[in-house]
């Protein structure tokens, strides 16, 4: 059986394994069999400097994994970090630096950036989902509505942007969905299947249990064994209807349709989590640039 991924909040003292393939993987995309660019426009021997500039507001976040993209493929530049991964920064910051040979601070540019700014982006929102919540006892969770390829990254960044990860993936939560219930026959197959499958492997994972309606939460906290309920395409008043009749006895978790718009209610509702797919598909890049460092002090930055 497959063991969970790494745990994302280390802050990168090393890239998860996971992580690191993912850079080669997208270096090996970028550079195929080599920068003609720089290669051709660039002495070989050039020295330079450069630093990375905000050109957004937001939540940085990414930064340790452009640090990773220069150690793998640009092993003759330094960085240096003036920032770090979860901190707000503004348009006109630079948040890091590098310094080191020419041609191979041009060829990861681009590489860093994606990483950097995919990641800042989905902090920013997370964060901008996790304020409007202030004030509530409800936390901000991720889904498995991700980037194929990338998702540890996509998860790292939420983190970063305060919130919470879902499952990495189908191996460390059984989450019984609508189908699944379907598919069992009954809510009470589903869970009991659940528990008799965990025990006859010997693993310990977490049993969530999707609902669609308040009959279904009856019917799930009457089994037991459930260590969360979720409250599928709730509305925010049938979703106080059902953290009153759950009592405290699991927590509930609301999911479906939640956007920024419509979180706060959810939160009002009492609900213990939100889940949303928004924070991981729809948030927009944050604007970050590489600037040589003749261009930085033309914008005044010593």
């Amino acid at each position: 059986m497959m063991d969970p991924q790494p745990d994302l909040t280390s802050a990168f003292g090393a890239l998860p394994a996971v992580m690191q393939a993912s850079i080669v993987a997208a270096w090996s995309e970028d550079v195929g069999t080599g920068d003609v660019t720089s290669d051709a426009c660039v002495p070989s021997d050039a020295l330079e400097a450069a630093g990375f500039l905000m050109k957004g507001e937001g939540v940085l976040a990414g930064l340790a994994v452009a640090e990773a993209v220069f150690d793998y493929g640009a092993p003759e530049v330094r960085f240096e970090k003036l920032s770090a991964d979860g901190e707000r920064v503004k348009a006109g910051d630079v948040v890091a630096r590098v310094e080191g040979a020419a041609r191979q601070i041009l060829t990861a540019e681009r590489l860093a950036l994606n990483y950097m700014q995919r990641m800042s982006g989905i902090a920013t929102g997370t964060r901008r989902v996790v304020d409007l919540l202030a004030g509530t006892q409800t936390r901000v969770l991720d889904t498995r509505k991700t980037t194929p390829g990338i998702r540890a990254f996509e998860k790292a960044a939420v983190l970063m942007g305060g919130g919470v990860n879902h499952r990495m993936g189908l191996y460390d939560q059984i989450l019984i969905k609508d189908n699944h219930v379907d598919y069992a026959g009954s809510m009470t197959a589903a869970v009991e299947g659940a528990r008799k499958y965990l025990a006859s492997v010997s693993r310990a994972v977490p049993i969530v249990v999707e609902v669609r309606d308040l009959d279904e939460v009856e019917q799930a906290l009457a089994v037991g064994g459930v260590d969360r309920l979720l409250l599928d395409n709730f509305s925010p008043a049938l979703a106080a209807q059902a953290v009153s009749l759950v009592g405290g006895r699991v927590p509930t978790e609301a999911s479906g349709g939640l956007t920024p718009d419509n979180v706060r209610a959810y939160g009002d509702a009492g609900v213990d989590f939100v889940s949303l797919g928004w924070l991981t598909h729809s948030p927009l890049p944050l604007d970050i640039s590489l600037k040589s460092a003749e261009a930085l002090k033309s914008m005044g930055h010593g």
